[in-house]
């Protein structure tokens, strides 16, 4: 089973699977209305469940509310959104940005939170897509009523299909997307046209639903306040943003294009934004209307036949149970392939951030494994929600709109760094009210904040497990030696032995490299007439992992010779250097530390958390890991 488990273990974490994975130079891209229908399988997918919460959530006041909900979509999310694609063209979205603006641990802890939101997002897509799709099945007319009772059993079992695609291999399917998309987003328009024709040939109808909202509300003012309190619990039409610049590595470019700026992508990607979001738009407005007018309002209640799937209650109920079931087929089939999006999306953020952290398990280079665990979280959440769609949608707004609030605090910090007065006015106001849209609908479901607290303290109990667990490897990428240092190296290994000593960089001074080398020559017993190296490792940011290594090399007055290199931890850095330097020359080096008389244990976090520390026991236990072979090990001396 392990075998089977790990047996696509690559050396880069997760082999990049689905619709959000980055293609190689040779992948086939494809045109911006393609990969839109890509992004729709996410986004366009919530029709399915969308109108039905809004006339739960807003009643008689759900197609304003909607009103506002697009006008946030269009003149809020869209522009933040667009700018996102231009600051992040390999589709790593507004985490990367703030992962950009907030450096060292302070950046990467936000960062953990932030993905432990996104988690939320995608695990919820998966679980309430599929009770979606459990209730377009129980509901039809054809399918017997004891399936009724079997709901949540439906609803694993659907997981677990979508699960075993990933297990034996998910391999990206644009066409697949947009046939389902063109198919669904059809029959849509063929259920609210149908609907509006009944409308128009009874304007009554409206009458009496303008009628019941302002016997309900007052007035105008009334009902448009009521509008704006209410519209965050409809913040499931906000669902796409986020995947629509995940996905931007799909979207055609220009070889004549700057690889750090592909314009001919970028602007491929703001169209499928602002087309998706004008087609939502106009989906959500008119899919709001005729739900609220003609569906009454008990069947939106749990247990209703309207509830999660209001537009296919009127297709049933003015196309006729023929038409209905190939409705409810392609919507079950379209919110499934939302979850094989979302779980895509998984597979992919988690390993884009924890790997280059060290806070990734060594299992998570291989995809199966974190099916499995992505998929049993998903049984659990189910379970835990009871497969009901309503429970769920707090949950899903939470992940939503948090990303989109980081996503729009990201632009606003972006524009102010380039002092652009206009545009930080404008994205301040829009990340104000983000902010409210999300605080109101965590005080209005707090069970979402609940949800997305369990997935954040996963992610960063796992994190920080394994970031301890892997701080003892060498953790170097590249190693390279100016000129200076390799002529001090050779100059070294002339007399067949090599004496490294390590020393502080903050004492820099003559009298300082002086004292030393006396020091260690006694205590140490260095010959006189071996030449001494001073190893010197100034601590960047030590919240960083891996770092490719610049090793540069100084002489100073007295004939002092010092190697000195910037990286993240003081101790693999050490053993990195001694490793290389024993490539190079064939010359097992001798290194000289002195013992620390601080408190172990505190050194021991200290390294953990800023890198530096007990550097002999650590560098000693770092060279023993990389180096099996007892008679190749550089020899640590400690006095």
């Amino acid at each position: 089973m392990r075998q089977w488990l790990l047996s696509d273990i690559s050396p880069e974490p997760a082999g990049l699977m689905g619709p959000h994975r980055i293609p190689s130079e040779e992948s086939h891209t494809h045109r911006w209305w393609q990969v839109m229908c890509l992004t729709g399988v996410d986004y366009f997918s919530t029709l399915g469940y969308q109108p039905g919460i809004a006339a739960l959530a807003a009643g008689t006041v759900a197609p304003v509310a909607t009103l506002v909900l697009v006008a946030l979509t269009l003149f809020g999310a869209l522009p933040v959104y667009r700018y996102v694609a231009a600051k992040s063209p390999k589709g790593e979205g507004s985490i990367a940005m703030l992962e950009r603006l907030l450096p060292k641990w302070g950046g990467k802890i936000f960062v953990l939170v932030l993905l432990g939101f996104a988690a939320t997002d995608f695990l919820i897509t998966m679980t309430l897509s599929a009770a979606d799709a459990t209730a377009h099945f129980v509901e039809n007319p054809l399918v017997p009523r004891g399936f009724s009772n079997h709901t949540v059993l439906i609803t694993l079992i659907l997981l677990a299909l979508l699960a075993a695609v990933f297990l034996r291999g998910f391999t990206e399917a644009i066409t697949i997307a947009v046939v389902l998309v063109v198919v669904y987003l059809s029959l849509n328009v063929v259920v609210i046209a149908t609907a509006l024709w009944h409308i128009v040939e009874a304007p009554h109808l409206v009458i009496d639903w303008q009628s019941a909202m302002f016997t309900e509300h007052g007035n105008p003012w009334m009902v448009a306040a009521i509008a704006v309190l209410v519209f965050p619990k409809l913040a499931l039409g906000l669902s796409g943003f986020e995947t629509g610049v995940a996905v931007m590595p799909q979207v055609d470019g220009s070889p004549a294009d700057p690889p750090d700026h592909p314009i001919t992508r970028i602007r491929g990607t703001r169209r499928l934004l602002t087309t998706s979001a004008l087609i939502m738009s106009v989906f959500l407005i008119s899919s709001s209307l005729v739900c609220t007018i003609l569906i009454p309002e008990n069947e939106f209640q749990p247990g209703g036949k309207a509830n999660g799937r209001a537009l296919a209650y009127l297709g049933h109920d003015y196309l006729g149970s023929g038409f209905g079931t190939v409705y409810d087929i392609s919507t079950i089939l379209i919110l499934w392939f939302a979850g094989a999006s979302a779980m895509a999306g998984l597979l992919n953020l988690v390993p884009r951030y924890l790997p280059r952290y060290g806070m990734a398990p060594d299992w998570a280079r291989a995809t199966r494994p974190l099916v499995v665990v992505f998929a049993l979280i998903a049984f659990g959440v189910t379970i835990y929600f009871d497969a009901n769609v309503d429970k769920q949608g707090g949950a899903y707004a939470t992940g939503v709109l948090v990303l989109m609030t980081s996503a729009a605090i990201a632009v606003t910090l972006s524009v102010r760094k380039r002092r652009i007065r206009r545009l930080t006015l404008m994205f301040t106001t829009i990340s104000v009210i983000f902010i409210y849209t999300t605080v109101a609908n965590i005080i209005e479901r707090p069970e979402g904040v609940q949800v997305a607290a369990f997935f954040i303290a996963a992610i960063l109990i796992v994190s920080f497990a394994s970031r301890i667990n892997r701080s003892f490897e060498l953790r170097s990428g590249i190693i390279t030696f100016d000129e200076t240092a390799q002529r001090i190296i050779d100059e070294a290994a002339a007399s067949g032995e090599i004496q490294i000593v390590t020393h502080d960089p903050d004492e820099r001074s003559l009298h300082e490299y002086h004292d030393k080398e006396l020091q260690q020559r006694a205590e140490s017993h260095i010959p006189d007439a071996d030449q001494i190296v001073f190893l010197e490792v100034n601590v960047t940011d030590s919240s960083e992992f891996a770092t490719d290594l610049l090793i540069h090399g100084r002489y100073r007055e007295g004939g002092y010779r010092i190697l000195w290199v910037d990286s993240a931890a003081v101790p693999n850095t050490i053993a990195a250097t001694l490793l290389a330097i024993r490539e190079q020359t064939g010359i097992v080096p001798n290194v000289y530390f002195e013992w620390s008389e601080t408190n172990p244990l505190l050194n021991l976090l200290r390294f953990l958390f800023i890198g530096e520390g007990e550097v002999a026991a650590v560098t000693r236990e770092v060279v023993r890991r990389a180096e099996p072979e007892i008679s190749r090990r550089p020899i640590v001396h400690v006095g």
